[in-house]
Parts: structure tokens; C-alpha cells; sequence
């Protein structure tokens, strides 16, 4: 049978579906074309260079700077039956001549070297090799703009040129637009496409807390660290005596726990990563180089200590929570005196200014009060039309007013300054200040000049900042920090979209944010003496075969095993996330022991999803299916709704009418997006059924 990305993607890796942009990623791939991939943490990135190899006929080189993270994605395809290897400083000279012996005998599919190993050797042996691709993992590192700069990637271009008829995948989560035209020109990418898929990983609620007294921080992780017991979390913090000092107060209180940072021996370091890995540590403890060489799915929650340098380090530290696509918590600590210490930090390195403007564009991030998921898909070019409903701002949003003509003073000032300034001068200008300054740009003369004198500067920097963080204006980092105005922020402008501003406050500790709002009925029919009894046989298997537990199956498919209970092999294949080689490997004493529950005497409570989609398959309707397994009607819509989450083919749109979705939509938005049953019902005077309520939000919360 022909390889097709379609049957690669579920026989090898086990999914039904593509994630959004990989099926055209792969297509373009496979034409011989280059391509830009700009993609979240945990979004996919790796499937759409892994796929290509299988399909060619040859050897993908894949380029990647860290150690770990190349043995870790290594392990994952070895794991699905894919040959795949490494070649960097940490093997043997034997190990070396034997990787290089089965590249050249086309015994690899996948080869990760690290940027400097491959430039030593890209003209000595890597020439006899069949190179059908090339994918260059963390591509932010070539460039000056982003936000982890590596020299030996700028060599790379070289390599490039070498290979004029090979394709070049360029693949990153983090890059604004400066580093994005950087990163295609460093690495002579040549008539690439830029694919950008949404950075909106909902799966993640995000709080923010300020201004928290040390003693009170410790106890407040304390406490939080005691809700996920057992489950697995990262602290970052700035320095290494914080690290110690949080590890230290978290061991005694009892946790699993240990830190990580780079005044640790390399053997030292390694040992607490492996443990982290594989389970017998839950939480580490670290500075921000931990991490990025690993690719855990099962990270369910990550605190920042202090406060990040920039919003993509930010983006990329949350993003190691919560890969599977599970819910997962992010909580990020912040003071004052981390933002002056960075500041201090900045001022001794390179790119002073463009690592200051960074640092403060974070803390506004911090200080923002409008939903911040909006804040941080609008720094990536990403614009949502709705609050999330899933961060600390709009779990307790505060007071806000019409700011339309606010925003039309500020936008016009930085529309007669040319969008050539920052926001001190547009501050002074709407102040009608007499700075030295505004007076000889000749800004005194506009129109705009003293129109906002009745605001005070710092609430006028608090309003920008909002506009900012609602992506009406960009800050052009590296155009000295000047305002530049959105498509969004011309509508407003011109008076064709109001928007909303809220008021300044004095900061205060937050409330305590609502449950993950992701946690709708995912859960509901998961079996979770057989998910413990599942997670401790893949940690027992892992323990002997010195492996990765979330390598051999993910939380997500374990959940789906107990949800599902499959105990025939086309039944497990049909899990996301199990294809052939696993199933073939661990199966067997996966389903011995769902078997034992499955025949348990104790009556089944919840019947399968998988019946029940069998049964939809062979076009039964949700009536016919409740008479036919003896079930309420209300129980098969909520198998239903599931199976269209999960992406199973269930065309859930026929099943509900769209007048009932619009009517379920505003009474969801006027209950404050509450994820509930029912006051739905009552909202709607009973008039629309549960399961009906089910499907509808069911279909507005998948298709935001």
C-alpha cells in the first residue's frame, strides 16, 4: 500500500485528523517548495517535517541547539517504529561511525544535529548522503530580533546554498514580524510561504498576580501545588537561590520536588531532568533553560516566580503545559523589583533598548486589565473578537467605560507624528506639554496637541498600554519603539468600531479564578480507577524499559482508554494517539488490564462513546441509537459532543438547528460564559433540552 501523509499520520502516529496547516505544510513539502512555519508550543510543529521523511525516499536533516531535545524527540519516533538518530558532542566516537554507517546505507529517516556539528561536517561525509529535506527547528535562534540568539545559526545559510534543490523548512514558536523577515533572509529561504497557525492554545488558563509578599508567595504555591498532587508542574524562577529556596520550602512541605539550574554539575542537571521525565520527580523547580530540550505532555501546570523578560520566553515557558491538549493552569508571579533587576541586566548586554522596550511590554502584559489572552494573540499579529473567558481578567473583569474618543485622541497623534514616535512623546503631545522636544519636532502645531490635557500622564500611559494590548497600535521594536496603527486601530479612528477602555486602579490582589473552563464534559465519562490503574501500568513499564512514561502513551490517550474501554485491537487502534507500532508493542497489557474493569461486576454507569459512534457511523440517528443501547437520549448527545471535540467525523451542525445554537449563544454570554447546564435551561424557560444546550455549546466553543 502507497505511503500517503493521510495513512502515515494515523498507522505511525495514530490521529484520525490533521491539525490545522499541517495537510498543506506537508502538501507544499512534498512539492520540493521551502516554507516558514510559525507555530505555538505543543501546535503540531514537528509533524510537519516528521511526515515528509516518511514519504521520501531518503534522509531528512533536521536541525535543532539542544542536546535534550533532540534525544527526547528522537525517543518519540523510535517509539512509533521510525528510524531516527542524532549526531552531536554527546556520543562516542563509536556511536558517531555507527550513525554515520547507517545514514549512508539509508538505515535513517530522521537525523538531528546540532547547528555547529552539522556545519563541521557538511562537507565531509553529510555530501555522500541522500538529503531530501531539511528542517531547522527553533529558526528564532538566527536572528538578532528574537529572543534566544544563537551565532552558529547564522552559518547555516551556507548550508543552505549547498543544496539549491533541496526543500528548507524553517520551524519556530516565537517571532514577531521584525524576526520573521530576519529568519527568512539569514537562512536564504528561497520563495518560502509563511504559515502562521493560531496561537490560541485554550487549553491553558492564565492568571497573573502582583505586588505578593515572598512568605505569602511560597504559601500560595504551597497551597496551589497541593491541589495538582501528583500531577506534573515547573516553577521558573529568575535566579538560583530562588530555585533552592522555593525547592527547599515545597520538599518540606512534603512535595516531590527538586531544582535545576546552571550552577548545577552537567551530571547533576541530566540526573534531575531524567527523573522529571520519567515521572519519579513531579515538580522541578528552575531557571528558564529548563525545558526547552524536552517535549513532556503530561506537564499539567507552570508558575512563573518572577516575572519574564519578554512576552515570547513567556509564550514559550506556558507552552510546556498542558501539550496533550488537556487543560492545563499557568500562574505568573510579578514585583516591581524584578522589572528594575532586568532592567539592570539589560542595560549590560546587546540590544540594550530592544531588550528594555521588551521588558516593559511584559510588564504591561502584567498590569493589563483586559483579557489577556487577547494580549498575547494580538503580540503575535492574532486578533480575537471575544474575551476567552479563561484568564484571571475575565474570570473578575473590572470596571470599564466608552473609550472611543480616547482612543481617537491617541490614535490621531500618532497618525500626525507620522507613526514615528513612542509613547512618552504621545503623551506630552496630548498633554500640550513643553518639553524641548516637542517643540522641535514642530508637534506643538497639531491639531492633537493638548487635546488630552485633563488625563494625567500615567493614566494616559495605562489607556495606551490598553490599546496596545487590544491591538489597535503595534510598538515597532525595532523602529525605536514607535506606535504604529492596526487595521483595527484605523476603524476606530475613522469612527467605524467603538471599543471599550477600563478604568486605572490602584492593583490589588485578585480573586480566585473560576475552574479551567476547558473542563466543560470532557471528563465526565472517564473511569478514573481504570485511568490510575492505567497511568501506574505505564509507569511501570517505563521504569523497566528506562523510558519516557508520556512516550509510550500520552494522559490524553489514557483517558481516552478509559473513556472508551477498547479491548479488541481495532477498537485501541481506534484511540488517539495509538498507532501500530505501539499497539503492537503494548497492547496486549494495556487492554489485560482495562479487560479486568471492563468485566467487573460493578454495573457499567456510563456506557462507551465508542458504541455509541459505531452505531452513528452505520447512520443511525440519536434517537435510534438511545432505543437501540437502551440509553437516555440526553446521554447520547453527550457522547456525541464529545466525538466532535475529539474530531472523530461527527457532523454535530445537522444534529442541532442553528436557531437553537444562536439562542443557547446568548444566554451562554449573558450568564458570563459560565459553563453550566443548567441555568442555561432556565435562562431559556426550559423551552430547549439539555441536550441541545450540550451540542450547541459544544459547537460555540470548538468553532471561536
Amino acid at each position: 500500500m502507497e505511503k500517503t501523509p493521510q495513512t502515515l499520520l494515523k498507522d505511525v502516529f495514530g490521529y484520525d485528523e490533521f491539525r490545522p496547516l499541517q495537510q498543506e505544510i506537508i502538501d507544499r513539502t512534498l512539492a520540493g517548495k521551502d516554507s516558514f512555519v510559525l507555530m505555538p508550543t505543543g501546535g503540531g510543529k514537528s509533524m510537519c517535517f516528521q511526515i515528509p521523511a516518511l514519504c521520501f525516499n531518503g534522509i531528512t536533516i533536521v536541525v535543532s541547539p539542544l542536546i535534550s531535545l533532540m534525544k527526547d524527540q528522537v525517543q518519540a519516533l523510535q517509539a512509533n517504529g521510525i528510524q531516527a538518530d542524532f549526531f552531536n558532542s554527546s556520543i562516542s566516537p563509536q556511536a558517531e561511525n555507527d550513525v554515520i554507517t547507517r545514514a549512508k546505507n539509508g538505515q535513517i529517516k530522521l537525523l538531528y544535529l546540532s547547528p555547529e556539528k552539522l556545519i563541521s561536517v557538511s562537507n565531509t561525509w553529510l555530501r555522500d548522503l541522500n538529503i531530501k529535506l531539511v528542517a531547522i527547528d527553533e529558526a528564532h535562534c538566527v536572528s538578532m530580533w528574537g529572543h534566544d540568539f544563537r551565532p552558529e545559526y547564522t552559518q547555516l545559510k551556507a548550508f543552505r546554498n549547498s543544496l539549491p534543490e533541496v526543500p528548507f523548512m524553517a520551524l519556530t514558536a516565537t517571532a514577531d514580524k521584525s524576526a520573521r523577515a530576519d529568519i527568512e533572509m539569514q537562512l536564504g529561504l528561497k520563495d518560502s510561504k509563511l504559515f502562521i497557525s493560531s496561537f490560541d492554545r485554550k487549553n491553558l488558563s492564565i492568571e497573573v498576580r502582583g505586588q505578593v509578599p515572598k512568605n505569602k508567595k511560597l504559601q500560595e504555591i504551597a497551597q496551589f501545588v497541593k491541589r495538582k498532587k501528583n500531577e506534573s508542574g515547573i516553577i521558573y524562577c529568575l535566579s538560583r537561590k530562588n530555585t533552592e529556596e522555593v525547592a527547599d520550602y515545597l520538599k518540606a512541605d512534603g512535595h516531590s520536588v527538586a531544582f535545576y539550574h546552571a550552577g548545577m554539575n552537567p551530571e547533576e542537571r541530566e540526573r534531575v531532568q531524567t527523573a522529571f521525565i520519567h515521572d519519579d520527580t513531579k515538580i522541578i523547580v528552575a531557571t528558564i533553560a529548563f525545558g526547552m530540550g524536552i517535549d513532556k505532555s503530561n506537564v499539567r501546570w507552570v508558575i512563573h516566580y518572577n516575572l519574564p523578560k519578554n512576552l515570547e520566553g513567556y509564550y514559550q515557558e506556558i507552552g510546556r503545559a498542558g501539550r496533550d491538549g488537556l487543560p492545563s493552569e499557568t500562574r505568573l508571579y510579578y514585583n516591581m523589583s524584578d522589572f528594575v533587576l532586568y532592567s539592570q541586566f539589560a542595560d549590560d548586554g546587546a540590544n540594550s533598548a530592544m531588550q528594555k522596550d521588551k521588558l516593559s511590554r511584559m510588564l504591561q502584559f502584567a498590569e493589563a486589565k483586559s483579557c489577556r489572552r487577547k494580549i498575547l494573540l494580538s503580540y503575535f499579529g492574532e486578533h480575537l473578537t471575544k474575551d476567552c473567558g479563561n484568564c484571571d481578567v475575565c474570570a473578575n473583569p473590572p470596571k470599564d467605560f466608552d473609550g472611543t474618543l480616547l482612543a481617537q485622541k491617541a490614535l490621531s497623534g500618532i497618525a500626525r507624528m507620522k507613526e514615528k514616535e513612542g509613547i512618552t512623546m504621545l503623551i506630552n503631545v496630548l498633554r500640550g506639554s513643553n518639553n524641548a522636544e516637542v517643540h522641535a519636532g514642530g508637534y506643538s502645531q497639531l491639531k492633537t496637541y493638548g487635546v488630552g490635557k485633563d488625563v494625567s500622564f500615567i493614566d494616559w500611559r495605562d489607556y495606551i498600554i490598553q490599546l496596545a494590548n487590544q491591538g489597535l497600535i503595534e510598538i515597532m521594536y525595532s523602529e525605536g519603539s514607535a506606535l504604529k496603527i492596526s487595521p483595527i486601530g484605523w476603524k476606530v479612528l475613522k469612527g467605524e468600531q467603538r471599543i471599550k477602555l477600563t478604568l486605572p486602579v490602584v492593583p490589588e490582589e485578585k480573586n480566585k479564578m473560576r475552574p479551567n473552563a476547558m473542563k466543560m464534559a470532557d471528563e465526565e465519562d472517564v473511569n478514573t480507577d481504570l485511568f490510575t490503574a492505567l497511568k501506574q501500568l505505564r509507569y511501570s513499564i517505563s521504569q523497566e524499559e528506562n523510558f519516557p512514561a508520556y512516550l509510550i502513551f500520552s494522559d490524553k490517550s489514557l483517558k481516552g482508554m478509559a473513556v472508551d474501554m477498547p479491548v479488541t485491537e481495532n477498537q485501541f487502534l481506534a484511540i488517539s494517539g495509538v498507532g501500530m507500532n505501539k499497539m503492537e508493542k503494548y497492547g496486549e497489557e494495556f487492554m489485560r488490564v482495562i479487560r479486568k474493569f471492563s468485566s467487573s461486576p460493578k454495573p457499567k454507569k456510563t456506557p462507551t462513546t465508542l458504541e455509541t459512534f459505531v452505531l452513528y457511523k452505520e447512520g443511525l440517528n440519536p434517537a435510534e441509537i438511545a432505543a437501540k443501547r437502551d440509553l437516555q437520549i440526553t446521554t447520547v448527545y453527550s457522547h456525541l459532543s464529545q466525538l466532535y471535540t475529539e474530531g472523530k467525523g461527527v457532523e454535530l451542525e445537522k444534529l442541532v438547528e442553528k436557531a437553537v445554537v444562536d439562542k443557547v449563544r446568548v444566554a451562554f454570554n449573558e450568564l458570563d460564559r459560565e459553563i453550566a447546564l443548567k441555568p442555561i435551561f432556565e435562562k431559556l424557560n426550559e423551552e430547549v433540552s439539555y441536550g441541545e444546550i450540550r451540542m450547541s455549546l459544544t459547537l460555540i466553543l470548538k468553532n471561536e
